[in-house]
């Protein structure tokens, strides 16, 4: 029972933290609260979902189809929300992110319609035995996806240029263009992995739950801002950690405490406010600007 408990946590925390993930590398680079990110991780469900049912190709296409399109979509975001900002005003950045989160759920309620859709079977549902334990196939192949997905972005982070440039930026804007880092480039390709991540979310989420709608993306964007306040503000590794922190801590909330309110919700933000109180730089520490 524990063992099953355990994966699903680490199933449903490795969700959160592709979520948490954006949210740490937009704030790192820019100090910014990237708040329609839950909104991009909502048009990546319905991306994964209609690429599914249009072409019938299987999810390990439609995923990285849907995780280019919500790129797109995040470098769209950054080049007419952020880009054109006066940088003296650093309220602009929040309020405009704010107002393109309200303008994508209206356009998803006007285009999908404010409810529930179905999220097609793209998993065999088998139960596999690990030893004692009989875990779900598809719970372990969304684990296996997400864990995959946060290695290789640590290895983009870690190993290439790009990466070497973005934590150029997260120490000092001024200080990484003397050194020859292309800023604007940079920070518009950072908007479009995040944005990624966030529709690789989007789509585990739908196989996950078989069901999607326009207002998922501030449940996950909440979720994801409580595992970087977790992990550390702009911490990318803190991220990875405390989404599989929060998970498994959800789940084991769940099946320990009384069941007769739904404690999930509660326990999350309860985690939240206990960081704010006594470790506001989080378990691992922030990274600003």
């Amino acid at each position: 029972m524990f063992i099953q408990q355990l994966i699903n946590g680490l199933m449903l925390g490795s969700t959160y933290s592709l979520v948490a993930i954006g949210y740490a590398l937009i704030f790192g680079v820019l100090g910014l609260l990237h708040f329609a990110h839950g909104e991009v991780l909502m048009v990546g469900a319905f991306m994964g979902l209609y690429i599914i049912l249009w072409t019938g190709l299987p999810l390990y296409i439609a995923l990285p189809l849907t995780m280019v399109v919500t790129g797109i979509l995040g470098m769209i975001i950054q080049f007419l929300a952020i880009r054109p900002l006066k940088k003296n005003f650093h309220l602009a950045p929040l309020l405009s992110t704010i107002g393109v989160t309200i303008i994508l759920q209206n356009l998803a309620v006007k285009i999908f319609g404010g409810y529930g859709t179905r999220f097609p079977d793209t998993i065999a549902m088998d139960n596999i035995m690990l030893g004692p334990y009989m875990v779900s196939s598809v719970k372990l192949i969304i684990m296996g996806i997400s864990l995959l997905l946060m290695v290789i972005f640590y290895l983009i982070i870690k190993k290439t240029k790009l990466g070497k440039a973005m934590r150029a930026l997260a120490e000092s804007h001024l200080t990484a263009g003397f050194l020859g880092v292309n800023v604007e480039r940079t920070v518009f390709l950072t908007f479009g992995i995040a944005s990624a991540l966030a529709g690789a979310a989007g789509v585990m989420i739908g196989v996950s739950y078989s069901a999607i709608s326009p207002f998922i993306g501030l449940t996950f964007a909440l979720k994801g801002l409580v595992v970087m306040l977790l992990g550390g503000m702009g911490n990318v590794v803190g991220a990875m950690i405390g989404g599989l922190i929060l998970g498994v801590a959800e789940v084991l909330s769940i099946t320990l405490l009384p069941t007769e309110v739904n404690l999930q919700d509660i326990f999350s933000f309860g985690i939240m406010i206990i960081i704010l109180i006594f470790k506001p730089t989080g378990l691992f520490g922030s990274k600003q600007n």
